[in-house]
């Protein structure tokens, strides 16, 4: 098929690695512009870019999509079958949507109608979710609502990361469009139309949704360390800093423990330490990290900190 692809970040690189591999003629790609990074604030290419370039394939980064006169002249000279989708990051105009013969379609990293939006992975580990995967879908104007073609269920592990999450999705999601596109192009995919009354969001990430509010219980804690991964981090504020919890789980102590005040330090040894949350639930933290430093292992933090059983790990005018 000749195709338009879409997408940025390294989960879109296997799908379009799959497109090439089964031989589709990609003549194009769309990726997002290239963004600072690093110390130095260099401009940095997204990762679809730079497979894109070393397959030769012509790349398109517009800071805009709607009204560009551009963009548009090339989708209609290069009279694509479809156009295929992987975390682009911007809703498409219904122009676009409708100029393939075949439409769009989006590799979606959740099973919808759950986890419509920006940050599917992320929040359904956030929220404690033991099941996940990829939905193709036919993109229409609205976010993520178009009828479903294809889906595959995926097991979320227990002390998963939302990174390492990624990565098995992505190789699910390039599959199962590899899969899908043939069986579209002959007709024989059924469209199946989401049931918007089950939908759930998964919105764009911000920096305050890491900020722990320590009324809640140990696991629910520990699901947004796994899932807040690498940005925004789940953190609570200790003398004036973030501090960034990256390994922690959920803990259980002897009967009889007493109702303690959350954050507070309960038990120290050598891999760790305890500390109380909401309903009487334990969160053990095994790594962290004060914002600008290192990554630390958790007993190393308590040292140099000079905390123990009894103190906090976080300032008493935080609100949570």
């Amino acid at each position: 098929m000749r195709l338009i692809f879409m997408g940025t970040p390294e989960f879109a690189v296997p799908t379009l690695a799959r497109l090439l591999d089964d031989g589709h003629d990609v003549a194009a790609v769309f990726t997002q512009p290239d963004k600072p990074a690093g110390r130095g604030n260099k401009l940095q290419a997204p990762p679809v870019k730079t497979l894109a370039l070393e397959r030769g394939i012509e790349v398109f980064q517009p800071s805009k999509i709607k009204n560009n006169e551009e963009v548009r002249a090339a989708f209609e000279r290069i009279k694509a079958d479809a156009c295929a989708v992987a975390a682009y990051g911007r809703i498409l105009p219904e122009w676009m949507l409708a100029l393939p013969r075949l439409g769009c379609i989006n590799v979606h990293a959740s099973l919808l109608p759950k986890y419509r939006g920006a940050a599917p992975i992320n929040w359904a580990i956030a929220r404690g979710e033991r099941e996940t995967g990829i939905t193709i879908m036919q993109m229409d104007a609205g976010l993520d609502t178009g009828p479903m073609l294809a889906r595959r269920a995926v097991e979320i592990g227990a002390e998963e990361t939302a990174p390492e999450l990624s990565l098995r999705l992505a190789r699910v999601g390039a599959e199962l469009l590899s899969e899908t596109l043939p069986r579209i192009e002959r007709g024989e995919v059924r469209h199946f139309p989401q049931n918007d009354s089950e939908a759930t969001y998964a919105p764009i990430l911000k920096r305050e949704d890491g900020l722990i509010d320590w009324q809640l219980s140990a696991r629910e804690i520990a699901d947004r360390v796994r899932g807040f991964q690498p940005w925004p981090g789940t953190y609570t504020i200790f003398r004036g800093a973030r501090l960034i919890l990256w390994r922690a789980s959920e803990t259980v102590f002897q009967e009889g423990v007493g109702e303690i005040e959350p954050a507070t330090i309960i038990s120290v040894d050598k891999s760790g330490f305890a500390i109380a949350c909401s309903g009487k639930t334990f969160l053990r933290i095994e790594e962290l990290q004060i914002e600008g430093k290192r990554r630390t292992p958790a007993r190393d933090f308590l040292n140099g900190a000079r905390l123990g059983v009894g103190d906090k790990i976080k300032d008493e005018g935080e609100l949570s």
